[in-house]
């Protein structure tokens, strides 16, 4: 290996190490209470250096939520293949949800946490492009699946909101933890992962009653 290739290397190996750092910090204190100073003292360089790779923490959490989707995305890749949309649609929910609980602490930043905003006026630009290109699967697959004569009369935007807030809200409960309120539940993963199965079975015997 070259001495480029070595510091391009090394340069992608410091820009994870401040992701991941930040990335714990913000699940531990939450956005506000976290500094530049501080994830420069969790990666043990001085701030100068968290500034080669960063011009500020909003880019930082900007990068984290790109990565996250980007991770969504390749969940929802294989699924292209699938002809039927409605057969898709179902197929998204499963994968949407596997994404969620195997990897909870991506999750809870992209879709549980308070989001500062001074991040949200920066992602209304086009960079955003991973983060459009997930909501953006869903709406053209109810698309798709209007054009097969599903879901008539019903706005696709909206069909799409509805779906993703059920979906959002049965993870969040699932990682959340909050799904062992149930008595049924406590102490028992096994349980909750069943709960969840049925409640999404559920969702798709309603979705397969608005096809007509």
């Amino acid at each position: 290996m070259g001495v480029k290739e070595r510091k391009e290397r090394d340069k992608v190996e410091m820009r994870d190490k401040i992701l991941q750092s930040a990335h714990k910090l913000f699940l531990e204190k939450g956005f506000d209470r976290i500094s530049i100073r501080n994830i420069a003292e969790a990666v043990e360089y001085s701030p100068a250096t968290i500034y080669l790779y960063f011009k500020d923490k909003n880019e930082i959490f900007h990068a984290l939520h790109q990565q996250g989707f980007g991770i969504l995305n390749q969940h929802f890749q294989p699924l292209a293949q699938i002809a039927d949309p409605f057969e898709r649609l179902n197929k998204m929910g499963s994968a949407y949800i596997q994404f969620a609980t195997t990897n909870p602490d991506i999750y809870e930043l992209l879709f549980i946490r308070s989001e500062p905003m001074e991040h949200l006026a920066s992602c209304m630009n086009d960079q955003w492009m991973e983060g459009d290109r997930a909501f953006d699967v869903l709406i053209h697959t109810v698309t798709e699946c209007q054009q097969h004569g599903y879901f008539k009369g019903l706005d696709p935007q909206n069909m799409a909101m509805m779906i993703w807030s059920f979906i959002h809200g049965l993870c969040a409960l699932g990682i959340s933890k909050h799904i062992a309120h149930v008595k049924e539940a406590r102490d028992n993963q096994l349980v909750v992962d069943a709960i969840m199965a049925d409640t999404f079975s559920t969702f798709q015997s309603v979705l397969e009653k608005l096809k007509d």
